[in-house]
């Protein structure tokens, strides 16, 4: 850390900006393990042949669920070992047991993670959840001084009001949030909050919009910053700069042209696999992929075909 918990805020604003993807895991094919060369590997890719400027680490996306308390750590120190000072990062420390929660945002804090993100808990038998959520998050404050990104998406079982997320904004070292709402309760936190924290959403389809109608400096994140990208072929790199120079005539134009990778990436899905396709269009890029881990579902070959066609004719180049 390179700030103090008071400085949290704006020292946010100032280094929290551009493209932060969300990181998948890589497990090694034979016995599961996490495969630290290859995620190595695509760190280095991410970073360095994508100019992404920020990594989310040991998220859904990486199946935080399926690692150890000990993995969910290694993988944070890899990351800021391969970030350096390269790129930023920060460390999902979500889970339901809340001393797990303060164990995996001090070992961040230790080792030199620049932000922590924690998911908005789920809430047993509770109706009128706001007050809970509001003390969940300022005992998380009062324990590190660490900046921490709230985290909002249906899988808690409710959606934190643009209001609720506006109160616990006030909290020294809430930074950002990853609020993933519809449009609405997102552009009004923005008006409510957007000079106390950094509003943002995973959405690419919306990312651009976002930057020229509200004022967005974070896209934070998911998967799509090294999933529609490559080392010759950056657009989403290249309509982000082109909107925050304030040409967003080109911007739009370079945007529109990812239409068919879009199309071709969420069209070969399948629902209850989204990790596991991602690995595999990882692998067709030339990442490292891999399986998911057990109970989470593999790709049938029929799949694997169906989305290595759709890959092929999408246009991303090599």
């Amino acid at each position: 850390m390179n700030y103090s918990r008071l400085d949290a805020k704006d020292y946010a604003r100032e280094n929290m900006k551009g493209i932060w993807a969300a990181a998948l895991n890589p497990f090694d094919p034979e016995d599961f393990s996490l495969n630290e060369a290859g995620l190595r590997a695509n760190i280095r890719h991410w970073v360095d042949d994508l100019a992404i400027q920020g990594l989310f680490i040991a998220g859904k996306q990486g199946e935080f669920f399926n690692m150890s308390l000990a993995e969910r750590k290694r993988n944070f120190e890899i990351a800021v070992e391969e970030t350096g000072d390269r790129a930023g990062t920060i460390m999902s420390c979500s889970d339901q047991n809340f001393d797990t929660v303060i164990e995996l945002a001090k070992h961040a804090e230790a080792v030199g993670a620049d932000y922590i993100v924690v998911h908005a808990p789920i809430l047993h038998f509770v109706t009128d959840q706001d007050d809970t959520v509001y003390n969940y998050y300022k005992e998380i404050c009062d324990r590190v001084n660490i900046g921490i990104a709230m985290w909002s998406h249906p899988d808690s079982g409710y959606l934190m009001s643009p209001e609720l997320c506006a109160r616990v904004a006030e909290l020294p070292n809430i930074v950002a949030i990853k609020y993933s709402v519809p449009r609405p309760m997102y552009s009004r936190l923005t008006e409510l909050a957007g000079d106390r924290i950094l509003v943002s959403t995973a959405s690419e389809d919306e990312w651009l919009d976002n930057i020229i109608d509200l004022g967005w400096q974070l896209y934070l994140c998911s998967s799509p910053p090294y999933l529609l990208q490559t080392g010759n072929d950056r657009r989403m790199h290249d309509y982000t700069q082109a909107a925050f120079a304030g040409d967003h005539e080109r911007a739009r134009q370079i945007s529109q042209s990812l239409a068919p990778v879009r199309h071709a990436l969420k069209s070969t899905r399948p629902g209850g696999k989204p990790q596991a396709h991602q690995k595999y269009w990882q692998e067709l890029l030339g990442q490292t992929g891999g399986p998911v881990r057990s109970p989470m579902l593999q790709l049938t070959d029929a799949e694997k075909d169906a989305t290595r066609i759709a890959f092929d004719g999408c246009g991303l180049k090599p």
